[in-house]
């Protein structure tokens, strides 16, 4: 269904008519209760839409669409493994993974569970040995180091965990992560290593994606070279989370080495499947039980909770109200946590590569926005770089502010600032300082026009007690529902990603060319002229 075509979106286009030019001072003015109204809790975390350029009738008109888009059946076949994912006939139940009630979850007659619950005890038991030294480097040492190698999906979620979660971890593991294809990122990984002390998870379900497994030959090539070339080193260092035992054997490592996750886990949703083994190794398996536990509650209240209260579906709508009707172009994530550093990144795969599509699920073109450039840095850094820009540039920027009470290591008043930043900054985007205030300050007549705050930016709080692993898990699995339902509204098939293959494809005919010093007379002009220029300058 065109969403655009409803009389839901109609009387929506009607109502942001009649309220654009409203400025957020005069939203709080004409409701004393609208803080209340627009404040909302769930699976630990509270959200605050207060500072949105809207109403509660603007909500209110947004869930009607959310209801003839058919959002709740949308979720329901989602949990019950319907095969949502249309172009590629595959169910989508990474919500199966961190089902920790155990309950059935059927896909084609089966029950997923037991298989789930198999990888996870496998994963647990893995990281015992390790931790023991029962599973130990080809010399006897024990892992010291161990080394993620990825890239999309199996790369930026675990990544993000665990620099998000490192506060939490194991002191006699460090793990590293390794993705692009880059010789750079692999050489520095490695510097200071003894391969005898360093263990390599490959992460590839198909164990053929070529910046992943030309990163695993090199480290190979590193590992034989420096343990006396014995192929038998291979399957003391190497673990594969990948479903071609085939190709994974080839390779030299052992089977009960192997960890499998299925065609209906995506990447870019895959972070609590076996793509999760550096979190377990590097956090310790309890850890990780309370970051999918984090997701299983936020998981239950998308499922359960109505839409005037449901935080995904409502931050979504509130996305959908500044894409589609204020043409917003992007949304600014800013966690007010120096772990979180990755955590937009993180956001970037899953929503751009999730919603940046341009046909419908009837196979048409769109003629309406469908997701938005995410980008951000942590507080308060991103203050000193970008906020300008957001604050007194012509460009509009829903932010999302991310927030935490309780600092994990409390040194004098370092928490109290970074709050009192996180706070102000979003006082002042959505009220500014007007002409009144500068003048009682005693502004300069001529500083004026450069001193004035227009205000009227809109952003959204998202605040927990502390950063744990429960927190996080839940975080993640909120953003995680937001995009899935914005999919629905916009009429995207939100689990596929056929954008990404055509450069893989053309990468191949460049390589042979790269390799050969040649230049194909099927490349275009100007790939032609850049091919010349790295054949001279090669070396």
């Amino acid at each position: 269904m065109n969403p655009t075509q409803t009389a839901e979106w109609n009387a929506l286009k009607d109502h942001f008519e009649e309220t654009k030019a409203l400025h957020l001072r005069e939203f709080f003015a004409l409701d004393p209760e609208r803080v209340e109204k627009m404040t909302l809790e769930g699976a630990g975390w509270h959200l605050d839409l207060s500072k949105n350029r809207m109403t509660p009738e603007t909500l209110e008109l947004l869930g009607n669409l959310a209801r003839v888009c058919r959002v709740p059946e949308a979720i329901r076949g989602m949990f019950a493994g319907e095969k949502i994912n249309v172009t590629e006939n595959r169910a989508v139940l990474h919500t199966a993974l961190r089902n920790l009630s155990g309950g059935p979850v059927v896909l084609d007659g089966q029950d997923v569970m037991p298989g789930v619950k198999r990888v996870l005890g496998q994963m647990a038991d893995f990281a015992g040995q390790v931790y023991s030294g029962k599973f130990q480097g080809y010399t006897g040492k024990r892992i010291k180091t161990v080394i993620n190698i990825g890239i999309g999906g199996s790369d930026l979620g675990p990544q993000m965990v665990y620099e998000g979660l490192k506060f939490y971890a194991r002191p006699e593991l460090t793990v590293r992560f390794v993705s692009n294809i880059d010789a750079n990122h692999l050489a520095e990984a490695l510097k200071g290593l003894d391969a005898a002390e360093t263990l390599f998870i490959i992460a590839s379900k198909t164990f053929t994606t070529q910046e992943t497994m030309t990163n695993a030959q090199s480290a190979k090539e590193w590992v034989l070279g420096q343990l006396g070339g014995d192929p038998k080193a291979v399957a003391h260092h190497f673990v594969a989370l990948s479903t071609n035992l085939e190709a994974v054997a080839q390779f030299g490592i052992a089977p009960e080495n192997v960890f499998e996750f299925w065609d209906w886990v995506g990447g870019r949703y895959s972070l609590t499947s076996a793509i999760g083994l550096p979190l377990v190794l590097g956090l310790g398996p309890d850890r990780f039980l309370e970051l999918l536990g984090g997701f299983e509650a936020m998981d239950r209240h998308f499922l359960e909770t109505p839409i005037e209260k449901n935080l995904p579906i409502q931050m979504a709508l509130v996305g959908l109200w500044y894409n589609n009707f204020f043409e917003a172009q992007s949304v600014a994530i800013l966690p007010y946590n120096q772990y979180l550093l990755r955590f937009p990144a993180y956001l970037q795969q899953g929503d751009m590569e999730s919603n940046g599509k341009g046909v419908d699920k009837d196979g048409l073109p769109v003629d309406y926005q469908t997701g938005p450039i995410v980008w951000g840095e942590p507080g308060t850094g991103g203050q000193h770089a970008f906020y300008q820009l957001i604050h007194q540039g012509t460009k509009l920027i829903p932010c999302d502010f991310i927030g935490f009470v309780q600092s994990l290591n409390p040194k004098g008043d370092h928490q109290e600032k970074l709050l009192s930043n996180f706070l102000a900054q979003q006082k002042a985007l959505a009220f500014g300082k007007g002409l009144e205030e500068l003048q009682k300050e005693g502004c300069p007549v001529e500083l004026i026009p450069y001193k004035l705050f227009e205000g009227n930016r809109p952003s959204t709080a998202l605040v927990a007690p502390q950063l744990t692993p429960k927190s996080l898990g839940a975080l993640i699995a909120l953003y995680e529902h937001k995009i899935f339902t914005q999919g629905v509204l916009w009429n995207v098939y939100s689990f596929d990603q056929w954008g990404v293959e055509l450069g893989k494809q053309l990468a191949k005919a460049v390589l042979s060319d790269l390799k050969q010093k040649t230049v194909s007379p099927d490349h275009d002009p100007s790939t032609a002229a850049l091919l010349r220029y790295c054949h001279q300058h090669k070396g």
